[in-house]
């Protein structure tokens, strides 16, 4: 199995170490990058052969871990977290679902929710995926981007909109709906990957919400 490396943002010591022991013993999971706050993991960016997936501390003296994901929001480069954190707020918990964290977990979890999580934020993009589209759908704090600053011509609207349809439409029918070929679906999709650092059919989704260009929002 291939390794998957791992990065670890936490101020204690003791934490890394426990979290570092346990993760080599679970799966095929390699601790690469250490960091003991926000600050110090920002100024290291960008990192070589940068880890596959990174675990960030909510509670840290310096910078919170909705802080940290706030400050990654702004740069170019894709960065796969998993907040992990002792408190259960879901204030919180949207606040870093709408800031770009790919999954949350408590740290009472067992190994086997980290494992889960570790996989799916590897492999899918996201862990609990239809958690994240809710609070997505419910979370009240403005965009971070005014929605006017979204570019986005009639056509790429109409098939943002199919995209986030409760009916979950494959790219065939959006086709159809649409009254285009495939491939035409294909270049709207790969034009917004391109333009917004997007990555998969569910990243097109989160996107809509979080600026909230299509229902439930309008």
């Amino acid at each position: 199995m291939e390794k998957i490396n791992i990065g670890i943002i936490d101020d204690h010591q003791i934490v890394r170490h426990g979290l570092k022991e346990l993760l080599h013993k679970i799966s095929a999971f390699k601790v690469t990058h250490e960091f003991e706050s926000g600050p110090e993991f920002l100024a290291a960016l960008p990192i070589d052969e940068q880890p596959d997936l990174f675990i960030l501390d909510y509670s840290m003296p310096e910078m919170t871990g909705v802080e940290v994901l706030q400050a990654l929001e702004k740069l170019d480069r894709e960065y796969k977290v998993l907040l992990l954190t002792q408190h259960f707020d879901e204030q919180i918990i949207d606040a870093a679902y709408h800031h770009g964290a790919r999954g949350f977990l408590h740290k009472n979890c067992t190994a086997h929710d980290l494992r889960f999580a570790i996989d799916n934020i590897v492999k899918i993009g996201y862990n609990n995926v239809s958690e994240i589209l809710k609070r997505m759908r419910d979370y009240q704090e403005p965009a971070t981007k005014n929605k006017n600053d979204i570019q986005l011509t009639a056509r790429e609207l109409e098939f943002l909109k199919l995209v986030c349809d409760e009916r979950e439409l494959t790219y065939e029918q959006m086709a159809d709906i649409m009254g285009l070929s495939v491939k035409s679906i294909e270049a709207y999709r790969t034009a917004l990957f391109d333009r917004y650092n997007i990555k998969s059919k569910v990243g097109l989704v989160l996107f809509s919400f979080k600026h909230r260009i299509t229902a439930p929002f309008v």
